[in-house]
């Protein structure tokens, strides 16, 4: 993750929305058109491999709650956090709901984003799980970004099944993996495996179950506590793990013998006032990471990457090319798309932006809050 190569006085030639060549010195003389980056950096596109993009309306009278003293978990019981967004959406028409979410997809594209990967979560019934997830097909058809789809019905438990938690995994498990799989409109499928929340015992069966319909697991897990999450997600061969903001030896070891990727959401901690999760330790040991948005409603409402690697450097004590790796191609990891996406490689999508005027890459994450990006190129078209 240290290893980041950088051409200087470079050129970079695009042929049919695919990188097709690159090097340095004079560019080929063959091409239609040329785009002169002046003094800013080419760079791979973010590769944003975790948020839940598609939500109905926002929660900041809830953070108010939060800076007055009352923990996310208290919130939650109040009736806040996730049943809140939950009971928005269930208000809201698959039409709003998807011109709320393509203004958060334009947002996230201007800020050097090119494939996102988007959950469901916050319907919580069967009809409501699948208009999230048509919604978020319906971004990647719409617009150039890369999307892939999760389904999270296993989000939280909604109020009509306080007291009947089981049942409502068994309508996860019998009626809405069915009916996602039924139209296809997953790739993935993903538990809130936490204290509080889905035991790794329920998450266990609704990973088996995904798991004969094609869906790939990825898992919130150690985002409030040591949960048994890591171990669970590993034990089911997740693509993923995601949070870990409580994570030990036997976690890491675990990780470092597996083929899942940790994904850090250093937005969330920042966001939340809660633990950060220990990349440093993590990296040292030999441990890969991919950091990701979160964006959401209630716990980092920003899908701004340039700021998550900034808050990776700052607050998880990454190195630059550390956080750049992990934004782009491990990222691109996380979500199954590392052959095609996260780096400037011959043959892949070409995903590039072009930054303002910077004297080198460890400028990036070190200007906090600034405005990196010049322009955007998805499938090789300026949409920046």
């Amino acid at each position: 993750m240290k290893e980041l190569n950088v051409l200087e006085n470079a050129w970079l030639a695009i042929t049919d929305n695919t990188i097709s060549d690159f090097g340095q010195g004079d560019p080929p003389q063959a091409a239609k058109e040329y785009i002169d980056a002046g003094e800013g950096i080419v760079m791979p596109a973010f590769c944003d491999s975790h948020t839940h993009l598609v939500y109905a309306g926002s929660r900041e009278n809830e953070y108010m709650h939060k800076v007055m003293g009352l923990s996310y978990e208290e919130i939650a019981r109040r009736g806040g956090g996730i049943l809140n967004s939950a009971r928005l959406l269930r208000n809201t028409s698959e039409k709003e709901l998807f011109r709320q979410t393509m203004v958060r997809a334009q947002e996230i594209m201007s800020f050097g984003t090119g494939a996102v990967e988007i959950k469901s979560g916050y319907g919580l019934t069967v009809k409501d799980e699948m208009k999230m997830l048509r919604v978020a097909r319906r971004i990647g058809e719409e617009t150039p970004l890369t999307v892939k789809t999760t389904f999270l019905g296993a989000h939280a438990f909604p109020d009509e099944y306080h007291e009947d938690r089981n049942g409502y995994v068994d309508l996860i498990i019998k009626e809405m993996i069915p009916a996602v799989a039924s139209e296809s409109l997953a790739d993935f499928i993903d538990v809130f495996c936490e204290r509080g929340f889905f035991t790794p015992e329920q998450t266990s069966r609704i990973l088996e179950a995904g798991a004969k319909h094609d869906l790939q697991p990825k898992i919130h897990a150690n985002e409030l506590d040591f949960s048994g999450g890591i171990q669970t997600g590993v034990r089911h061969h997740a693509l993923s793990v995601d949070h870990l903001e409580f994570t030990g030896k036997e976690e890491i070891e675990l990780l470092r013998n597996s083929s899942t990727m940790s994904t850090l959401l250093p937005g969330v901690s920042f966001f939340l006032g809660i633990d950060d999760a220990p990349a440093r330790t993590m990296i040292d040991s030999g441990l890969p990471v991919a950091l990701a948005s979160d964006y959401n409603p209630g716990s980092s409402p920003s899908g701004n990457m340039f700021f998550v690697m900034s808050l990776g450097m700052i607050r998880l004590r990454m190195l630059p090319p550390e956080v750049i790796n992990a934004g782009t191609l491990n990222g691109a990891y996380a979500i199954g798309i590392e052959r095609s996406h996260g780096t400037i490689t011959k043959g892949k999508k070409a995903n590039v932006l072009i930054t303002k005027p910077v004297s080198n890459m460890n400028y990036l994450p070190y200007a906090y809050g600034s405005q990196h990006v010049k322009s955007v190129y998805l499938g090789g078209e300026l949409v920046q």
